[in-house]
C-alpha cells in the first residue's frame, strides 16, 4: 500500500479543489447546485483566507482526497473550532483508512490551533461515513437542526 501524505493545496492547484468539489457534489446527488469556479476559489482560498484546503496524496503522487475546513467560534466554549466543510476520498481508495487519516490530520491541526471542538455535519444516507465518525468518537448533535439561507432568499431578507 502506498504512504499517504496529507499536505496544503497550493494555489496552482485551485482547479484541481474545484475538481474535488465536483466529485463530491456528484456523490452526494447535488452537482447541479455547485455554482463555484476557478477564479472564485482562488480568491477565497488563496487571497481572502477565508477556508483552507489539504489534500491526500499517495506515496506516487496521485491526490486521492480532500478536505475543506476552516475556523468558525463557539461562544460557550469561548474559543474558535476547526469546521470541516467537505471530506471525499475518491471511490477506488475508499475502505483503506484515508478518510480516517484526514479526520485524525484535521483534529491534530485543531488541537496545534487550540480550537475547543471539530464539527462537520453529514447526509443521514451515508452509513459508511457515519460508521467511521461513531468509530472515532464523534457523537451526532440530533437536537439541532442546521438552518440555511441561500443566496436568494439571504439577498431578499437582506434588503427586507
Amino acid at each position: 500500500m502506498n504512504k499517504l501524505t496529507i499536505r496544503p493545496a497550493r494555489e496552482a492547484e485551485t482547479p484541481l479543489v474545484l475538481d474535488f468539489i465536483n466529485r463530491l457534489a456528484d456523490y452526494e446527488k447535488c452537482a447541479n447546485e455547485v455554482v463555484a469556479d476557478v477564479p472564485t476559489l482562488h480568491h477565497s482560498l488563496f487571497v481572502e483566507h477565508s477556508a483552507e484546503v489539504v489534500f491526500a496524496e499517495e506515496s506516487d503522487g496521485t491526490v486521492v482526497g480532500f478536505a475543506l475546513f476552516f475556523h468558525n467560534f463557539s461562544t460557550f466554549v469561548g474559543r474558535k473550532g476547526l469546521y470541516l466543510e467537505d471530506l471525499f476520498i475518491v471511490p477506488e481508495k475508499r475502505g483503506l483508512g484515508y478518510g480516517r487519516q484526514l479526520l485524525q490530520y484535521l483534529a491534530q491541526l485543531a488541537v496545534e490551533r487550540n480550537c475547543g471542538r471539530m464539527e462537520w455535519i453529514c447526509l443521514d444516507w451515508n452509513e459508511n461515513a457515519l460508521k467511521t465518525y461513531r468509530a472515532i468518537g464523534a457523537k451526532p448533535m440530533s437536537e439541532w437542526t442546521v438552518q440555511r439561507l441561500d443566496e436568494k432568499p439571504l439577498h431578499k431578507f437582506a434588503k427586507d
